[in-house]
Order: structure tokens, then sequence, then C-alpha cells
């Protein structure tokens, strides 16, 4: 053997696949089930069906029983319960008479201060639509329409008049005087600087003698006065929180006003308050000739009460809404709460020494 040549190559066996076999052309295809195409769906009437479903909600909500109450404002209707019973401070001694009266001129003048209300969102509905906070009152969110709030004019009107002519007779004139002072406000005199302000206070002023004229008491010049610049101070100050919150655009009768001028009015102002009620305390007040020292602690109090609000108008740039000072503000509420049970105190004290 040759060992010198070389041994043959290992043979490569390669597999070959098998050729196909030739198609049956005899033979049927078997059925094959094809399913229905599903429809796509599509973005733009998903958003018709929500917007749809939105208006229609929307629409239900409109005009809806609570907005309309927030419409009367019930959270101002304690002007009336602050102001009105003030003519019992004159009346000895009181009697269930005296109290029902009192009651009776509290829902007259809210009946009329609730119209007043409705009226001006009226007039005011795209001037409010301007502002940062009034913007959110129903008619001018578009919650209560213009037709309802004419439907509800119309309903108050109406037991406006039941009250006038159920109550006694010609002692609904303060009511009468307050409704004509507020139109003219509505029609034009809102837009007139100062003139606007001194309607607000005036209309406090009619509140307290529809009061003293309901229960048969005597009227004080000096808390008659005592009202009007409180309330006129209140009024200013919150002609101030909107001119620096919203600007001169939003009312304008804010065009004739100046934040000095707007500060010195307010100072001005709460001092003769302050004055005012001191007179009143010493000159028309029924109290009892020992209750001197505990008139004489009321006054302070009535002066922090001055101060602190001035402080919460100048320093915090608060007092846009009185209201909510007085039920809100911590040191406001405790003097308010000290202040009440001195009067009466002063007042209560005559009948326990009889």
């Amino acid at each position: 053997m040759d060992i010198t040549r070389s041994s043959p190559a290992p043979v490569r066996v390669v597999a070959v696949p098998p050729e196909p076999e030739p198609a049956d052309l005899t033979a049927l295809p078997e059925p094959t089930t094809v399913e229905p195409l599903q429809p796509l769906p599509t973005a733009p009437a998903t958003v018709s069906v929500t917007a749809t479903a939105t208006d229609v909600r929307g629409r239900r909500r409109r005009n809806h029983p609570r907005d309309l109450l927030a419409l009367l404002r019930p959270g101002q209707w304690v002007k009336n319960l602050a102001v009105v019973p003030l003519a019992l401070l004159d009346t000895h001694p009181w009697g269930t008479a005296a109290f029902l009266r009192t009651g009776w001129a509290v829902l007259g003048f809210t009946l009329a201060s609730a119209l007043v209300y409705v009226v001006n969102d009226l007039a005011d509905r795209e001037r409010d639509r301007l502002h940062p906070v009034k913007r959110h009152r129903p008619i001018a969110s578009g919650r209560v329409s213009t037709r309802a709030a004419v439907v509800l004019t119309g309903a108050l009107a109406l037991a406006l008049t039941g009250w006038a002519v159920a109550g006694p007779a010609w002692q609904w004139w303060p009511t009468a005087l307050y409704l004509a002072l507020s139109l003219a406000y509505s029609q034009g005199l809102k837009h007139v600087p100062l003139v606007d302000a001194f309607i607000v206070a005036t209309g406090f002023v009619l509140r307290l003698v529809q009061g003293a004229l309901l229960i048969g008491a005597q009227m004080s010049e000096w808390l008659a006065l005592c009202v009007f610049s409180l309330c006129l101070m209140l009024a200013l100050g919150k002609r101030r929180h909107e001119m620096t919150a919203a600007g001169r655009a939003h009312r304008p009768a804010l065009r004739g006003y100046t934040l000095a001028f707007l500060d010195h009015l307010v100072v001005l102002v709460a001092v003769l308050t302050a004055v005012s009620y001191v007179l009143y305390l010493r000159d028309d007040a029924s109290l009892a000739a020992g209750a001197s020292l505990v008139t004489l602690l009321s006054a302070p109090c009535a002066v922090f009460g001055l101060a602190r609000y001035l402080q919460l108008l100048l320093v915090e740039e608060g007092g846009g809404n009185p209201v909510h000072v007085l039920f809100r503000d911590r040191a406001t509420l405790v003097n308010a709460a000290l202040w009440a049970v001195l009067v009466a105190l002063a007042l209560l004290l005559p009948q326990a020494s009889a």
C-alpha cells in the first residue's frame, strides 16, 4: 500500500428535499369562514356624543333652584338683621308686639334688597364678566338665564307689594324710597363718584327708619348718623378693594377715585363713626343710671372694631366683602361678642333693678 498517496476525500451526502407533489386540480377548496369587519371608532363621533351629553347636563343644571337662591344673595340678608333691629335700642320695655313688627320690617327689606340684587345683576351682567370674582355670579356665569331672572324679579315685586298692603297703612314709605333710590342707582347714579357710595349708605339709614317707624320708636339722630357713616365707610372700602383687585375698568365710578383719596375718606368717615357712637351713648341711649362704666368700656370695643377693619382694608388688602369680615375674622368676632355683652348689660340693667 502506498502510504504516500492521500486517502480519498470522504463522500459528502447532501439531503435533497423531495419534490412537491403536483396539486390536485380536481379537488375543491375547503370553504373558509370570513368574519365580518368591525367598524373602526371615529374620534369626531365620540367627541360629538360627549359634547351633546355635556350640553344636556348643562341645560338641566341651568336655572337650578340653588343658583336662583344664590341670585338673591342670602349671605347679605344679615345686613337687615344688623340694622333694622337697632330701633329696639330706644324701646323699653320690650314686648312681643315690638319683636313681631321688627321681624315684619326685616322681611320687607329682605324682599326689597333681594329685588335690588337681581335688578343690579341683570344690568351689570356684561360688566361682571370682566371681574375676577363677580364673573362667577349666577347671571354673569350663565347658570341663570336672563328670562328666569326677569320672572324672579316679577315674583319678588308681587311679594313686596303684598307685604306693603298687609302691613300698617303708609308705614312702608322707607322701603319704597329705598327701592326708588336703588332703581336710580341701577339706571346711572352708580356711575357717579361719591354719589354711588352715599346712596348705598342712605339705604341702611332707611332700614333703621323702617324699623323705628313700625315699632313706634323715636329714632336718635346720633344713631342714624353713626349708621350712615359706618355704612359709608364700608362702601368706600369695598370700592377701594375693587380698585386694587380689578382696576378702574370694572366700575366706571372708580375713575373718580384714587387710592390715596379713598384712604383719606375711609379714615375721615371712621372718625365720624366713632364720635357719633360716643355721642349717641352719652345723649340718646336708653341706658341705666349705673351703666356708665359699661358704656365707657363699650366705646373702646367700637373703636377697636373700626381699627381692625382699617387694618384689613389698608394693610392686608382685604375688606371687599364686609359680611365676610364680620363672620370670618377671629379678632372681629371676639371683639363683637364682647361689645354685644357690654351693650346687653347696659340695656338690661334697668329692668333687673326694677
